[in-house]
């Protein structure tokens, strides 16, 4: 349980922890015995904040105490707007993105906002660190997160100090944020299954993504869990990164150990590709020896050799919703999580057929 403390009391005499270094929203909310989002309305003055008197002068004595200022990024929700917004994404050449920026954009213009792209990687120019900095200091109304990777100092802050500037999460699951704007890759994943299944496939694996990211976890517990349902050995994983070499090495790791499957689930569009480049490796036919489907879809899907079945998601309604969101968020100052309607469906293409009697 909390326990409020005297304001311009020492730390030493509260039995508080010192605080060393620049303090931060945190640091004032635990001595001061309120919540952070508490702190952070109160440091910006929000007027429609109902408050006791004598708990926003306690709020504001220990920050002063603690010398704790807000960031410029916070001050400008209630006082200016740059009619920008940042979306941030961990690959520019991936094409997934591209179909969620898309959305965004358009988005974007029709509510009066310009959108930004930059790439969140360790490896961008200016480094993940200058980029946070550059965008908690208020150059942008909002930002749109889909880079949240494990570790990311971008992610860290806006989770230490969540009111430092409005944000939601896409196509990325950050536990405890309440701002996460997603797809139901579980289900998704389910509906592969079933589409393998009811064309009578029962020797399937799945090329899952990389374990410490959610939208892998997501994906993979929708397919053993389904996989599972229907009586089938859902045991037939490989993990690889979200990329076409990730499927290449992870079904051919799958083909190795079992070479007696006849579907291979992958669980990206890159991953799909690396797949079939895998079968072709190990002398089997796509869709004559081993069928192949992959999540998400694709223009480039029908072009493939041969044309690739795909699990399509609503990708340019999720750049949408997005940005709905961080304008709803905007104008409210309460973050909120949406689920974008299920829209997922089979695009049946050349790469799944129903398997043979023997295919070794």
């Amino acid at each position: 349980m909390r326990t409020s403390t005297t304001p311009g009391a020492s730390a030493e005499e509260t039995g508080s922890p010192v605080v060393r270094g620049r303090a931060r929203l945190i640091d004032v909310a635990e001595r001061s015995g309120v919540t952070k989002s508490i702190v952070s309305r109160i440091m910006n003055d929000d007027e429609t904040l109902r408050i006791r008197p004598e708990t926003r002068d306690r709020v504001k004595a220990v920050a002063e105490e603690l010398g704790y200022r807000p960031h410029a990024g916070a001050r400008a929700l209630s006082v200016s707007r740059t009619g920008a917004f940042a979306l941030l994404i961990p690959d520019l050449t991936n094409s997934v993105y591209a179909a969620i920026m898309r959305g965004a954009f358009r988005r974007a213009r029709e509510r009066g906002y310009f959108l930004l792209i930059a790439e969140d990687t360790p490896e961008s120019p200016a480094g993940p660190d200058d980029y946070a900095d550059l965008v908690v200091s208020g150059r942008v109304d909002g930002l749109l997160v889909a880079s949240a990777r494990p570790g990311s100092p971008l992610v860290e802050r806006l989770m230490d100090d969540p009111g430092s500037i409005a944000h939601v999460y896409v196509n990325r699951e950050v536990e405890g944020s309440g701002r996460n704007i997603g797809l139901d890759m579980y289900g998704a994943s389910a509906l592969a299954v079933d589409y393998l299944a009811g064309r009578g496939h029962a020797d399937i694996g799945i090329t899952a993504g990389p374990v410490d990211l959610h939208p892998a976890r997501s994906r993979l517990a929708g397919f053993v869990d389904r996989m599972t349902e229907k009586g089938l050995d859902a045991s037939r994983i490989e993990h690889g990164d979200f990329t076409e070499r990730g499927g290449f090495d992870a079904a051919t790791a799958l083909l190795q150990a079992h070479p007696q499957l006849t579907a291979i689930y992958a669980s990206t569009f890159g991953q799909a590709v690396g797949a079939l480049k895998a079968a072709r490796q190990h002398g089997l036919r796509v869709p004559e020896d081993l069928s192949v489907i992959g999540y998400d879809d694709l223009a480039v899907a029908d072009y493939l050799d041969p044309p690739l079945t795909t699990v399509a998601m609503p990708l340019d309604a999720l750049g949408v919703a997005a940005v709905d969101a961080l304008v709803e968020q905007l104008a409210t100052q309460t973050p909120t999580g949406v689920r974008v309607p299920d829209d997922c469906r089979i695009v049946e293409r050349e790469s799944v057929a129903a398997p043979r009697a023997s295919v070794r």
